[in-house]
């Protein structure tokens, strides 16, 4: 079969092989999966050129590492192993699935035994046409999804999920006009998020340097946008909009030039999701001003400050039962699609900013994926 390794040393270096073996042998509760297709994530591009090292838990990975972990496939095959049977999870021979992000999380909060089964490193990715997976680390597609649109959930619209719900009990999300949701960018958890927001009924504001990016923002149905650019002080928006009250929840995907500002304008009691770093992974000492710390910070509007690294298994199925079932009528947003053979073009794509400040997914398919 066809598959696409890293060595970690640069997007350039990317390389197709031709003549990999297809996974033979099951385990126990293990299905082998026809990739049908692939999207793609900055972590992704992180990953192709050494840079994903900020996580102590997530070991290095080998020389030769197949990248990438959101998949939607075909179950082709299911394991005879005894004992299997049981822990199939009920899937079966054509079934559609994605696969979960950290392998093992299937439940509860995650724990540091977690981050060592993440696809596409540690473990080998879904950059591939087979992979064998455990049942437990896969999801059923809703029926109403294409592949492409199902491939771009594990990661973003389940950070995003996470994101509102973290502190929600199981089955109950946030819900209601009187909540706000503050999205930082149109990258694309924010973009998720918006999606499952409005799905949920919750008020959104969301952010972007691109007046048209913040249009098509509106007719995905955005309540507010916000140049940041024209409006730099982005913060004293978000505190009008809301009546000086300010976000029940923060889409924190900036990082170092976003995150003081995001504790002006949380409301108070509210929670600061903190998702990526895409203006930097280390502050800079802004000029003639103090940096305050960031205990000072939360105390100020009593903030709670939780990181996201996706989440369960459990959580995801809560996630499609609850606005992925076609009522809510949400269609993941796929920016472009290339060939299985274009990987290489569309990390470079990925890595310019058309995903990170467009927005959108995109999905790599093919012969085979």
């Amino acid at each position: 079969m066809k598959q696409w390794i890293t060595n970690q040393d640069g997007l350039d270096k990317l390389t197709m092989v031709t003549d990999a073996p297809v996974p033979e042998g099951l385990g126990e509760g293990e299905v082998l999966v026809k990739v049908n297709r692939v999207a793609l994530n900055y972590r992704d591009t992180e990953v192709a050129m050494g840079l994903y090292k900020h996580h102590k838990y997530v070991p290095s990975g080998e020389a030769g590492l197949v990248p990438c972990s959101d998949i939607c496939g075909t179950v082709v095959k299911v394991s005879s192993s005894p004992g299997s049977e049981d822990k199939l999870e009920g899937l079966r021979e054509g079934d559609r699935v994605m696969a979960t992000f950290n392998q093992t999380h299937v439940r509860g909060q995650i724990v540091a035994a977690d981050m060592a089964s993440g696809l596409g490193l540690p473990l080998a990715g879904c950059l591939a046409e087979y992979r064998a997976f455990p049942a437990a680390g896969l999801v059923r597609v809703p029926d109403y999804l294409s592949d492409d649109e199902a491939a771009c959930l594990p990661i973003a619209a389940v950070t995003a999920w996470m994101s509102i719900n973290s502190f929600q009990p199981l089955g109950q999300p946030m819900a209601g006009r009187d909540k706000v949701v503050l999205l930082l960018g149109t990258g694309g958890v924010a973009v998720s998020g918006l999606q499952i927001a409005r799905a949920l009924g919750l008020t959104t504001i969301i952010t972007s340097s691109s007046d048209a990016k913040l249009e098509r923002a509106r007719t995905m149905g955005a309540d507010h946008t916000i140049n940041y650019k024209t409006t730099p002080a982005w913060h004293e928006k978000v505190l009008e909009i809301t009546g000086g009250r300010g976000a029940d929840v923060v889409f924190e995907t900036g990082g170092a030039q976003t995150l003081a500002k995001s504790f002006e304008c949380v409301a108070f009691g509210g929670l600061i999701s903190c998702i990526g770093y895409l203006s930097g992974k280390e502050d800079a000492p802004a000029p003639g001003q103090p940096r305050i710390n960031t205990n000072v910070l939360a105390l100020k509007r009593n903030v709670t400050l939780k990181g996201m690294l996706n989440g369960s298994r459990e959580r995801f199925e809560e996630m499609v039962r609850c606005v992925y079932n076609g009522d809510a009528g949400i269609r993941p947003v796929v920016d472009r699609v290339f060939a299985f053979e274009e990987a290489k073009e569309a990390f470079g794509y990925l890595f310019q900013g058309a995903f990170r400040e467009g927005g959108y997914s995109g999905v790599l398919r093919g012969e085979g994926c």
